[in-house]
Parts: C-alpha cells; structure tokens; sequence
C-alpha cells in the first residue's frame, strides 16, 4: 500500500516511517521543499501524480507554550492552510482513508474530570495555544464532515503530550519533556544548583512515549474500520510537572534544587484523557513514563550533550 505521510521530518513522522514495514508499504514522506502544504495547488497535483491508498496527516507549525503565546497569528493561519489544503486536496483527489493526528489541546480548558471525546466544542479554550486548537478543531470537524459520505473514511485521533526520540530541544519551541531534559542537562553541565520550573509545578499533564503513539498509528493502517471516526489516545496517567523535573534529575543525575516563579503561565491545571475508546480496541502502550525519559534523555545526550 502506498502511503503519504506529511510532516515526516517532525519527531512522529521519523519515528513512524522507521517502523513501517517498507516490504509491506511504499513511503511517501515529502519534505516542505518537496510539497509545500500550504500551496493547494501543489498539494492537489502531488497528490493526483502519487495516488497515495491512505495519508497520514502529522506535520503542522508546533510549539511550546511561550511559542504560541508570542506568534498566535502564525499558529492559527500556517496550520489552517495546512490542514485545510491537505484534506480537501484528499478529498478531491477521491482518496478514501485519511487519518488526522489532532492535539488534546482541542478540549475545554478547566474540566476537572477525564477529558471524553463527547466534551469537545463545549467550552472555552486555553488561552495561551487557542490559535493552535481552533486550526485542529477545524480539520477534525472538516474530516467528519466528509466522512458522512460512506465512501470515505476520514478519522481523527487525539493524542495526549508526546515526547520522546526525535523530540524537538529548542529552547523557544520544545515541549514540556524535552525541554525539561535539557534545562537540567545545562543546569548539571554548569554546576548550577538551581532549576526554575514556571508555576507552583502542580498543573498536571499525561505523557505518552512517541514510540507508542507510532505502534498504535500501524495498529490503526491495520484495522481502520474498528477504528471511532475521533477517539483520544493516551497512557491513562498523568503527573504533576514537578514530577516530571524530578523524574528527569533523577535520570540525569542532576542533584540541585528547584524553584517555582509563580509569574509565569502554566495552561491547564489538569488534562488527563478518557481512553475508553482505545481500551475497547484491548491496545495499551508499552512504555512507563521514568523508562520512556530515560530513552529520551539517551537520544539528547547521543545528538546533542
């Protein structure tokens, strides 16, 4: 089968493309000089030259949460072109299955219990990454818009926070994992016995080690049709993020203290997903989150310590 991955280069992709068996599988992993995405007409000649059997959608502008405090514009436009050109472009190009990577960033912020999909455009967003979601809300409901039509099957999957080989380490645009692992790995390098963690480190967040995600995406190419046109998928736990920061000095041997600066934004005080959807398929990721860090951790030192 011949499959189209957009956003190869990106931590999921490499990941993803690593793992799918090319005895099996023909890969179509464009990069952005390749297939510009937020050009439709380039993306709808792509597509009618390769004829992809099945797109698997992961590249999108990503970021922390400073990074999408300070370019909301570039967030909500970049990833609206994104996903809107690639989809309809699908559409139009009569390919039948789709599969959406979304963000659990797409529910209501503040709801104090396990985030089910039926939950989703009930509420307010998180203010400090809205453009972000609005841009994964809008190919989500565009995915289950064409589905209606039985002749195409268009899902989404909602994965809580990745982390893992391959992460993105920049200090401006990481995510909370590896930037956590770096600013330890610095603080142990220069003998700083102080690490600032933004907040009271009490906000809650679920983390799912990509290789897992990756595992579950070949699960889904497998069994499409069992699959719910959106579901969440998740590890089922979450930590406070100062036991992240814990788990990552222990790992790296980092043994200095921290602070809290409780100027600082911290989002959500608690998003753990209901993964209801995903037990009834009996799949469970593999990897605890102390393991999961310490593979992460191995990759950074490996590339860059």
């Amino acid at each position: 089968m011949r499959i189209l991955v957009t956003g190869g280069s990106g931590m999921v992709g490499k990941n993803l493309i690593q793992i799918i068996p090319k005895n099996k599988h023909n890969i179509l992993a464009p990069s952005k000089n390749e297939l510009d995405l937020r050009d439709y007409k380039k993306v709808i000649n792509y597509l009618k030259k390769k004829k992809p059997k099945i797109i698997i959608h992961l590249a999108s502008l990503v970021g922390g949460i400073q990074a999408n405090i300070n370019n909301p514009v570039e967030f909500l436009q970049e990833n609206l072109l994104i996903n809107l050109n690639i989809i309809k472009a699908a559409n139009k190009s009569n390919i039948k299955k789709f599969l959406n990577i979304a963000s659990s960033c797409i529910y209501p912020k503040n709801i104090k219990s396990k985030l089910r999909e039926e939950m989703l455009l009930s509420g307010k967003l998180e203010e400090t990454n809205e453009g972000y979601a609005l841009s994964k809300i809008a190919s989500m409901k565009l995915c289950e818009y064409i589905s209606l039509d039985k002749n195409r099957s268009y899902k989404t999957l909602i994965p809580c926070n990745l982390y893992g080989e391959h992460d993105n380490f920049n200090e401006i645009s990481s995510h909370l994992v590896a930037a956590i692992i770096k600013k330890i790995h610095f603080a142990k390098l220069n003998k700083k016995k102080i690490v600032t963690i933004w907040g009271d480190g009490k906000a809650k967040r679920e983390f799912l080690f990509v290789s897992d995600f990756v595992n579950f995406i070949l699960f889904v190419i497998k069994n499409f049709k069992k699959i719910p046109n959106i579901m969440n998928v998740g590890s089922g736990k979450d930590y406070a993020i100062k036991d992240y920061y814990k788990f990552s000095a222990e790992i790296a041997k980092y043994d200095g203290k921290f602070k809290f600066d409780k100027t600082k934004p911290v989002g959500i005080k608690k998003k753990l997903l209901d993964i209801s959807r995903q037990n009834q398929l009996s799949w469970k990721p593999k990897t605890k989150i102390k393991d999961g860090i310490r593979k992460t951790y191995d990759f950074y030192m490996k590339q860059y310590g």
